[in-house]
């Protein structure tokens, strides 16, 4: 794990840079010292700057305080220096030495017994852990959605369409909305506080499973028509909101040390896994659908209820407090401009007023186009093959009435197996982040991954009509395929987006995250719709 951002604060002017003499280049230049607000992040090769302390020896100071002002590049809400400086690799260096030996003077909070690691890991779990169970719910809704009073054989026609393409409509409904969501989301970074926007989205999610959870022991089978309305209103309602509290949080995380946006990104993984065994253990045990329905959306609530009692509790601890002070544009003042007086040691940069309260789009494309690349990837050749291939890989073994080879094979080795290795390979980013986020490396495994949907292609995918082979004649192979395209996923996914917020200013991370999650959101939509051209093809 990277070197966490240096704090410091200005306490004394810095040394002017040289006007004339061998040290002089020509142009203007400024004293330079960044506020507490805009971070260096190690990660980052173009985006500099540290605040430098009275404790930083005076050498160091003079060598980090001299800056031409033409090395600077200004946004709507930052100040970075741009990598034509000539004092770029001098400066990088001794900014690498500070970070590696702090001062004692600026030594960060730590995280006591894990708490704040513990609240983001849950709050992942709870972005994703409702709307796994809502979709998981599938025997329910069929069930809701048949007239119950009369055979199924005597169905209207209007009835059985709905039926027949309840998932299209279900994957619409939640699609659609999360894409706009997430422009939305964008748009309102700096217009709408960040924890406004997180407990709007959990309040609105929340309110839906609660009118779910009302619903399960109502008889719609007089108004099935109104009830298929209510849930597609509910699934868009639904993932609006937790487009919005996932991006939002990932984004809030970038302004934490690096291993708080791997305890969300897990937590995600964590809610997968559980709703796997929830409906494994549903599949094994229960005999009515509305039964586990109703289990389901309970547990929704509560936990639903639980994330927004932690993250209430968040800005209480110590550490997430000193992460989540506020962030403001930097300034670097000119001649003429004094900074305020109403600090008694003001630092040279201070907020200033964006000319627009959007965030700058462009820097940040830039700055994440390649980590952009390998998260599309990645989630497209997840989404193209799982599991619209997976699930429809059959036991070799089927016609020997076994449960495993029957009842529980495609649970198990699609759905459970999946889920715990993706969970697996996010954790194992706590402790292992290679390769890094300017690494040539990381791309090519991403595209290495292409070759895993032609090994689950070529198992027993059935029904088959154009391809006729199935050349891996055992059911280990689609168990081993399976867990390494989840530990692949888990992994090479949560690097690139814990990267991304890290790479650019700390006023631009809540924005980055939001990125990042279009990012994936692009590359599962993209691989959804070539899922059905390859299962065409088969």
């Amino acid at each position: 794990m990277g070197p966490s951002p240096v704090w410091a604060r200005a306490t004394q002017p810095l040394a002017p840079a040289p006007t004339t003499g061998p040290g002089a280049s020509g142009k203007n230049h400024l004293p330079f010292v960044c506020c507490r607000t805009q971070v260096m992040h190690s990660y980052s090769s173009e985006f500099k700057g540290t605040e430098v302390c009275s404790e930083v020896p005076e050498d160091i100071q003079n060598k980090l305080a001299v800056v031409s002002e033409d090395d600077f590049h200004y946004s709507s809400n930052s100040t970075y220096r741009t990598a034509s400086s000539s004092l770029r690799a001098d400066q990088e260096a001794l900014l690498e030495k500070l970070l590696d030996h702090p001062p004692p003077g600026l030594q960060r909070p730590k995280d006591r017994f894990s708490g704040t690691y513990i609240i983001f890991f849950s709050l992942g779990i709870g972005g994703l852990l409702p709307w796994n169970f809502f979709v998981t719910a599938k025997e329910y809704w069929i069930f809701k959605l048949h007239n119950c009073s009369i055979p199924a054989t005597r169905e209207k026609p209007e009835d059985s369409d709905i039926l027949n393409y309840f998932e299209s409509y279900l994957a619409v409904a939640s699609t659609v909305p999360s894409v706009l969501c997430l422009m939305a989301n964008f748009l309102l970074v700096n217009r709408v506080p960040i924890h406004v926007r997180v407990l709007a989205s959990l309040v609105v999610m929340l309110a839906i499973f609660v009118v779910m959870t009302v619903l399960v022991k109502v008889d719609t089978s007089s108004w099935t028509h109104g009830f298929f309305a209510v849930i597609i209103i509910c699934m868009v309602i639904l993932s609006g909101a937790s487009t919005i509290f996932n991006s939002s949080v990932l984004g809030m995380t970038g302004s934490f040390p690096m291993r708080n946006s791997q305890a969300l990104i897990s937590g995600g993984g964590m809610g997968g896994t559980i709703s796997a065994v929830a409906s494994l253990v549903d599949l094994a045990v229960s005999s009515d659908v509305t039964d586990s329905a109703l289990a389901f959306f309970l547990t929704a609530d509560v936990f639903l209820s639980l994330c927004i009692g932690l993250y209430l509790l968040l800005p209480r601890l110590e550490y997430a407090r000193y992460y989540m002070k506020p962030v403001w544009p930097a300034h670097v003042f000119s001649d003429e401009e004094q900074p305020p007086q109403d600090c008694p040691n003001a630092p040279l940069v201070a907020p200033r007023s964006s000319d627009s309260p959007t965030p700058p789009l462009r820097p940040i494309l830039k700055k994440t186009a390649s980590l952009g690349f390998c998260v599309i990837y990645l989630f497209f050749i997840t989404s193209l093959v799982f599991p619209a291939i997976s699930a429809n890989i059959e036991s070799l073994n089927k016609g020997s009435g076994s449960l495993w080879t029957t009842k529980f094979f495609v649970p198990l080795t699609t759905f459970l197996l999946y889920n715990f290795a993706d969970l697996c390979g996010r954790q194992i980013t706590a402790w292992i982040q290679v390769p890094g986020p300017r690494s040539q490396v990381l791309p090519g495994l991403a595209l290495l991954r292409t070759c895993l949907v032609p090994l689950l292609v070529l198992c027993n995918y059935q029904p088959r009509v154009h391809l006729q082979t199935v050349v891996f004649q055992s059911d280990i192979y689609p168990v081993v395929f399976t867990s390494l395209l989840g530990l692949s996923n888990g992994y090479l996914s949560t690097l690139p987006l814990i990267y991304g917020p890290k790479i650019v200013p700390r006023e631009l991370a809540e924005a980055t995250g939001v990125v990042m999650s279009f990012y994936l959101y692009l590359g599962l939509v993209l691989g959804s719709a070539f899922s059905t051209l390859l299962v065409h093809l088969i």
